[in-house]
């Protein structure tokens, strides 16, 4: 499965553009919640998408936690659930953190899917609604409006980062030793 997740990571994302389309029309039709022009279908998009490089990162970090851990918390009487919950879970703060940000700075800065999918002004992201805002008219009149736009966006982006630095910093010490 991790193989097949690598072979379909190959593709450029760009080339299932035109698949996408024709599902997500097919699925408002009959899910009109989930289907073109509706934020939940352009979620969806985005979640798969997301899938194979976070399986790959936690994959990568998940196979550094020691088994030990998980022995001798199973010799102790823990259950699945509580080593999972517990132990791993917690270990796992820095990935789970890092993956988090990787999907919110490429979501943020994804232009191409964002207006294919969201056609409607009310349901723009933001990079798509600023970039209508200088399409409108001439790009002069309005370059002080969206360069203000676009450091709204970087401050949000900083403000994600900065609230989930914590965990990374913590899992970056978490092993050390005192020596």
């Amino acid at each position: 499965m991790l193989l097949f997740l690598l072979l379909i990571q190959m593709f450029p994302a760009f080339l299932s553009v035109v698949a996408l389309y024709l599902i997500f029309g097919a699925i408002g039709e009959y899910y009109p919640v989930a289907g073109l022009n509706t934020k939940l279908g352009l979620m969806l998009v985005y979640m798969g998408g997301a899938l194979g490089v976070s399986t790959w990162l936690m994959k990568g970090f998940f196979d550094t936690i020691p088994k030990e851990l998980d022995e001798a918390a199973t010799i102790d009487g823990a259950s699945h659930a509580q080593i999972f919950f517990g132990m791993i879970l917690p270990l796992a703060a820095p990935i789970i953190a890092i993956s988090g940000i990787l999907a919110f700075v490429g979501t943020m800065n994804d232009f191409i899917l964002a207006s294919l999918f969201l056609t409607d002004r009310p349901e723009m992201t933001l990079a798509v609604g600023l970039k209508t805002l200088t399409a409108d008219n001439s790009p002069a009149s309005y370059f002080g409006i969206f360069a203000a736009g676009t450091l709204l966006t970087s401050v949000l982006t900083v403000g994600v980062f900065m609230s989930l630095q914590r965990y990374i910093v913590s899992g970056l010490t978490g092993g050390a030793v005192k020596g």
